[in-house]
């Protein structure tokens, strides 16, 4: 299944950010927990080279805890600096100012020194539907931007102030131009960050059910209260659970656009389970 993406905004945005950069003394980059590979913008290291980074793992609580730990691990091992957080309950936001503050340790009290005040200046970037204003609203501890569960809400970078010295700067999503890895445009899609209006929903919904066939049967079986066999397709899954939510049109056809519409949903929702579709590599 190929997927493509990439809207005018976000060649506005790209330049965007090659323009306010230098304003900033650091960014946060916000990569969803469940997709880390796919959800960090490869484009970020040329677009952000030479700044200092912290990236945030948004939306932990829909990621398998056990890949969570292996994730976590993995970015201390690399040394890099990562929070994991859940902004709708407000778990580890907290971490991420002082993170910042250890960061710009040496610009600050640089600053001191000469008896100056620094404002800490902020960028936010990441794919679209990371959790970009989630976590700024969290930070805010108000709602300070759109926060929806779809792509493209973001449109204009805007200031916000979260601290008497800390300043941020949000930016909308932005992908790249073209997925060399056909997965990573597979995964993208299924949380939310490629635009629903431009893919195969039915597809997506077949690509959804074979990994949870592989990774997550469990999940599934009791989710939808069926039975999965070894020898079972994904597409006998998928009118299975037709039939098991009554997807059934007249003709005794089997209403796969509505299903598929449930499927997604209720994956994004975490309704089916604490679910990574990427760990590290061994």
């Amino acid at each position: 299944m190929q997927i493509q993406w990439y809207p005018g905004h976000m060649t506005k945005t790209r330049r965007y950010i090659e323009k306010t950069l230098p304003l900033t003394d650091l960014v946060i980059e916000v990569a969803d927990a469940r997709i880390v590979k796919s959800s960090r913008n490869p484009d970020f290291d040329r677009l952000l080279a030479g700044k200092k980074r912290l990236t945030v793992l948004s939306k932990k609580d829909l990621a398998d805890e056990r890949i969570n730990l292996l994730w976590r691990d993995y970015f201390e091992r690399a040394a890099i600096p990562a929070v994991f957080i859940n902004s709708t309950a407000g778990q580890g936001v907290s971490e991420i100012l002082p993170a910042v503050r250890r960061l710009l340790k040496e610009d600050l009290e640089r600053a001191a020194a000469r008896g100056m005040k620094k404002t800490i200046r902020l960028m936010i970037c990441g794919v679209p539907n990371s959790g970009k204003s989630t976590l700024i609203n969290a930070l805010c501890r108000r709602r300070a931007t759109d926060a929806q569960d779809r792509p493209g809400v973001t449109r204009g970078g805007q200031w916000v102030t979260l601290q008497s010295d800390v300043e941020l700067l949000d930016t909308p999503g932005i992908l790249w131009n073209k997925f060399e890895d056909m997965q990573a445009g597979i995964h993208l899609a299924l949380t939310g960050a490629v635009s629903d209006e431009v893919v195969d929903r039915e597809g997506l919904a077949l690509e959804l059910i074979e990994i949870l066939m592989e990774k997550y049967p469990a999940n599934l079986e009791r989710r939808y209260k069926i039975h999965l066999e070894p020898q079972n397709s994904p597409l006998e899954i998928y009118e299975a659970i037709c039939r098991a939510r009554g997807f059934i049109m007249r003709g005794n056809e089997f209403d796969y656009s509505r299903c598929a519409a449930v499927l997604l949903d209720e994956f994004r929702a975490g309704r089916i389970g604490r679910i990574s579709l990427e760990e590290p590599d061994a």
